[in-house]
């Protein structure tokens, strides 16, 4: 009967570990180019891919983070002088 020794079943798991990441970071590299190459057909659509991406980005986020966020920026540009003041019918 063959023994199997626990360092060879270490490194078994490791090569596997290391090739199964391997191949996701090939598909992950491989997505990358697929959105980039989105973006390209976007931006030669006239799209500004600056603004698709922060629209994504937004997209991710959590209702409550993403209006969280949205408050506190509002209350930052009003503190520095850079946001309008709230019209009277806002007030009302």
């Amino acid at each position: 009967m063959a023994t199997v020794s626990p360092d060879s079943v270490a490194q078994d798991q490791i090569k596997a570990f290391i090739e199964r990441i391997e191949r996701l970071e090939e598909e992950k590299a491989a997505i990358a180019g697929d959105i980039k190459e989105v973006y390209a057909e976007a931006k030669g659509n006239g799209f500004d891919t600056k603004v698709l991406r922060k629209i994504v980005s937004i997209r991710k986020q959590d209702h409550n983070e993403r209006m969280e966020q949205e408050a506190l920026l509002e209350l930052y540009l009003t503190a520095l002088g850079m946001a309008a003041a709230p019209s009277e019918d806002e007030l009302a």
